[in-house]
């Protein structure tokens, strides 16, 4: 059943759904305190037995039923802000175990003439590397699973080529930054306690 009611001067198109109870939607350019009271007043002056009982905006309604998937996806990008730490915080713990293995190696290297910017420079030519063949490995299988999910994805591919572009980015630069503080304290190892520690 469709209608039209003037409400404050402004003509509203109404559609009714006459099931077990009515539906209305209004659409004013009214402030909704002011619309509320006069769209009550409307719809007793149409018929006494209508009754605007439960008055909502629409944002209100699209916020409630979009609310679950918005908690999903803060859910998952809480998720994968915690799987970057682990993995910086793996990383670090890798670098940092190879360069205490390797500091009488870096000592003779020292002793020989390499100097603190080449000694950074192997340390973190190393971790991007390593970080490299994680990446691969890693690119590999979410191509490979990103089909599973593609069903599931509105708007995007599970091949997205940004998402991934910016995915290795990010790794790799969490690699780098994970591995600059053993670099750092690799390139301040002095060649005679390195020595004697051999």
């Amino acid at each position: 059943m469709k209608a039209c009611i003037d409400i404050g001067g402004t003509k509203v198109a109404v559609s009714l759904n006459t099931g077990a109870g009515l539906d209305l939607i209004v659409r004013s350019s009214l402030p909704t305190s002011s619309l509320v009271p006069m769209l009550r007043k409307t719809l007793a002056d149409v018929d006494s037995r209508l009754m605007a009982t439960d008055v909502r905006l629409i944002d209100d309604l699209v916020d409630r039923a979009i609310s679950p998937r918005r908690f999903m996806v803060s859910l998952l990008g809480g998720f994968s802000a915690l799987a970057l730490l682990l993995a910086s915080l793996g990383i670090y713990g890798v670098v940092s175990y190879t360069v205490t293995q390797r500091v009488p190696e870096i000592g003779v290297r020292m002793a020989l003439g390499a100097t603190a910017g080449d000694v950074r420079r192997q340390v973190l030519g190393d971790t991007l590397r390593l970080a490299a063949v994680g990446i691969a490995v890693g690119t590999a299988v979410s191509l490979t699973l990103g089909r599973v999910i593609n069903s599931l994805l509105f708007a995007t591919s599970a091949t997205d080529p940004l998402a991934f572009g910016l995915m290795v980015l990010s790794l790799a630069v969490v690699a780098l930054v994970a591995g600059y503080l053993p670099a750092r304290r690799a390139s301040r190892i002095d060649p005679m306690q390195a020595l004697r520690a051999e």
